[in-house]
């Protein structure tokens, strides 16, 4: 079974040792600066919900000392710098025929 975000987040939280609550309390949400709920990253780590931002990404990868970039792939998105690149149709099929070659 291919990972996912959730099962990424879940695996690497349990291998630092970390409790959902004191994970779900380094989460901080970008609109109010509070601290996401257990409950809705007990919905992550089981695959129920995604992450709803970039920034919300971005903090996982701070709080658990994880490349966003790996991050951004299980969520399936793009970090916003690279998706408003205004890169053209062309230039994101070669990226992409360029990725499956490396990880084939």
């Amino acid at each position: 079974m291919p990972e996912t975000f959730g099962s990424f987040i879940l695996g690497t939280r349990k291998e630092k040792g970390i409790s959902q609550k004191e994970l779900a309390a380094m989460i901080l949400r970008e609109e109010d600066g509070k601290p996401i709920s257990p409950q809705y990253l007990n919905d992550i780590e089981k695959n129920r919900r995604n992450p709803s931002s970039d920034h919300i990404i971005e903090q996982f990868a701070k709080a658990l000392n994880v490349r966003s970039e790996y991050l951004f792939y299980l969520a399936g998105t793009f970090p916003e710098d690279i998706r408003s690149s205004g890169a053209d149709q062309d230039a994101v099929v070669q990226l992409f025929n360029a990725f499956r070659k490396t990880t084939r």
